[in-house]
């Protein structure tokens, strides 16, 4: 019976996957099955031919490989690796090289013989990649073929640089790399202008001939095209459709990225469900976007037509559903987002009391604050309580190299016409200037340079949070240690990073904070920046009394806003108050027309978040609900023993 049900749960998934709660748990797993592999051949007398793959993916699997080699002994003497790919062209000692990369992360901390490493060469002549890929493929044949293949998937859904409309029995080659894929890896090459625009890959043909192929994915950004890989039928469009053809695949997913996955995503739809309170509404605002229907036009034939019979049949009449969920989503629309004063709070998302709050608003960059809130940030002010802004890091990578020799002119030029001795500084601006002629791709900054990017964003966040109504020892500048390197790859976090926090929190005593909630990417500023703050707050609620009654707000960057049914209050925003809150985001110049990391969009950020939250604003409209203009969204943490 259990394996029927399974059967039920997955038979939109054409292939077969695992889901692991976290990463770090599947890529044990992953490693795991890499090392019995290399034990059952030397078992036999005979090498293991290990595919393997480079990216943030496979980093914890090579991370416990090598903890297994040092702890328990795991050799590698009989192992045989073949790399899927190489940026084309790539010195080997470049930063962004692959062989650096297996180098760092695997071959350096293992026992592996230097001659059983086979990587594709960046530093070929043209003319001679056609050769190397027919040897490459003719070496992996001539041992067997691949005892294991290990893939990661890029959102074009491409398997090695196996872009779309590659074929499915093609070989190793030089490609031509898509333009997502040059977006993607533009922070490692330090803008997509770096970024090599071909590549040398392992066919998927030659992937296919591997005996056993794992495909990874963590983090909801991988969600939708793991959608397209394991549900979506085969196309040259997506690459990774073609593993459905394989009868010895399998996707190892973390949960987020399996969360689009019809069993998770819309579970009413293969099984029935558990109907939780966040689990009906969920259901009722799919049903309602699904037909385009306002929740309370929503009939009971809509709910038995569309996987819902057992919600009917279990919760109705659906009318009274209807009506519980529109009046929930109705109770999260507040213009008071510091509470009401001397209102009934019982239905608000936020208490009355205190009627003036103590605010800490937490951003991890200097322009996240009015990008992702700014409305709300101008309301809490607006409405007389004590709110302080707290950037967490400089934002100093983020800075154009000609703004910071501009910034630097700027004070020569005004030095100068005051009298003023101007040789230092003219002697820093030559030497910066010098550095950035001969300035590699991501390349680290010289100090001075740091700093002059440093101050620019700290100049831009303070005249942004002064329009939001802020005095000056209201603005506090952390420059958390772990962000400041002065490179994308940043430093562990430390305890003096939550330190720093819990210094501030005693010393302003919240009642409310309000923090980027992006979990998206794990690697990312805005989950290092959140976990700080939690930790810092955790800290203090074993000690402080005034911790146990702070409320965690979290709220979402310029990528990507919270599902519906997530949220818990909604800040209406007037055309004026956008219009203001639009002129917050222009106080950070730096940061307009072209963003030094601009992600997908080739919107500026002030668009991307006026955008958004009228798609918001338009979601609750859809809905059946009032109309406004646009809308911010929060989601409040809930500590476990909330």
């Amino acid at each position: 019976m259990a394996r029927l049900n399974l059967l039920e749960e997955t038979r939109f998934e054409k292939l077969p996957v695992t889901v692991f709660k976290n990463q770090k748990i599947a890529s044990i797993d992953v490693a795991r099955r890499i090392s019995e592999l290399i034990k059952k051949k030397q078992n036999e007398n005979l090498p293991a031919i290990l595919g393997l793959a480079t990216g943030v993916t496979p980093i914890d699997v090579y991370g416990e490989l090598v903890r297994l080699h040092k702890e328990e002994g795991l050799g590698f003497a009989n192992v045989i690796t073949f790399n899927l790919d190489e940026y084309y062209p790539m010195q080997p000692g470049a930063a962004q090289s692959y062989v650096r990369f297996m180098n760092e992360h695997l071959f350096d901390h293992i026992d592996i013989k230097k001659e059983n490493i086979h990587i594709p060469d960046g530093t070929l002549a043209l003319e001679d990649i056609p050769s190397f890929c027919i040897g490459y493929e003719k070496m992996i044949g001539e041992l067997g073929g691949l005892d294991i293949q290990i893939l990661g998937i890029g959102r074009t859904g491409h398997i090695g640089f196996n872009e779309p409309g590659s074929a499915p029995n093609s070989g190793t080659r030089l490609v031509t790399l898509d333009d997502l894929t040059r977006r993607d890896a533009a922070r490692d090459f330090g803008g997509k202008s770096f970024v090599p625009t071909k590549a040398i890959t392992m066919g998927i043909g030659t992937i296919f001939k591997a005996r056993e192929i794992i495909l990874m994915a963590w983090n909801r950004k991988k969600a939708s095209i793991i959608k397209k890989a394991v549900e979506g039928e085969i196309s040259g469009e997506v690459p990774a459709t073609y593993l459905q053809l394989s009868e010895h695949v399998e996707f190892i997913l973390d949960e987020p990225a399996a969360s689009m996955l019809t069993r998770f995503d819309t579970p009413w739809l293969v099984k029935d469900c558990v109907w939780t309170e966040i689990m009906i509404r969920k259901a009722v605002i799919w049903l309602a976007n699904t037909l385009r229907k306002p929740i309370l036009k929503l009939t009971e034939d809509d709910y038995n037509n569309n996987g819902m019979a057992q919600l009917a049949t279990e919760n109705g009449p659906v009318y009274n559903i209807n009506i519980h969920i529109f009046n929930k989503l109705q109770h999260t629309i507040t213009g008071w987002p510091g509470g009401k004063p001397n209102a009934d709070d019982s239905q608000r998302p936020e208490r009355a009391e205190p009627a003036k709050k103590n605010v800490i608003i937490f951003s991890p960059h200097p322009d996240d604050d009015v990008i992702s809130m700014g409305g709300t940030f101008i309301r809490l002010v607006d409405q007389k309580h004590n709110v302080h802004v707290a950037y967490q890091t400089s934002g100093n990578t983020a800075v154009w190299d000609d703004d910071a020799l501009r910034f630097v002119e700027f004070n020569v030029d005004f030095a100068t016409k005051m009298g003023m001795d101007s040789g230092e500084l003219k002697n820093i601006y030559q030497n910066m200037r010098t550095f950035m002629q001969q300035k590699e791709p991501n390349q680290v900054d010289t100090p001075e340079i740091q700093t002059v990017k440093g101050l620019i964003r700290k100049g831009e966040a303070i005249a942004g949070a002064r329009y939001c109504g802020l005095d000056d020892d209201h603005i506090h500048f952390q420059a958390l240690p772990f962000y400041e390197t002065g490179k994308n790859q940043k430093n562990p976090v430390s305890f003096k990073d939550v330190e720093l926090t819990m210094e501030l929190l005693q010393k302003v005593k919240p009642q409310q904070i309000f923090a980027a909630g992006d979990f998206e990417d794990p690697h990312g500023t805005h989950i290092v920046c959140f976990n700080i703050i939690l930790d810092a707050l955790s800290r203090l609620r074993k000690t402080e009394d005034w911790a146990k009654d702070c409320w965690l707000w979290m709220y979402r960057g310029a990528w990507l806003e919270f599902d519906m049914y997530e949220i818990e209050m909604a800040v209406p925003l007037s055309p004026k108050e956008l219009e203001r809150k639009k002129y917050a985001i222009f106080k950070h110049q730096s940061q307009k027309d072209r963003a030094v990391f601009p992600g997908d969009d080739s919107r500026e950020f002030w668009q991307r978040a006026e955008d958004r939250n009228r798609e918001t604003a338009k979601g609750y409209d859809e809905l059946g609900l009032a109309e406004y203009e646009a809308m911010e969204a929060f989601v409040r943490w809930k500590f476990e023993e909330e």
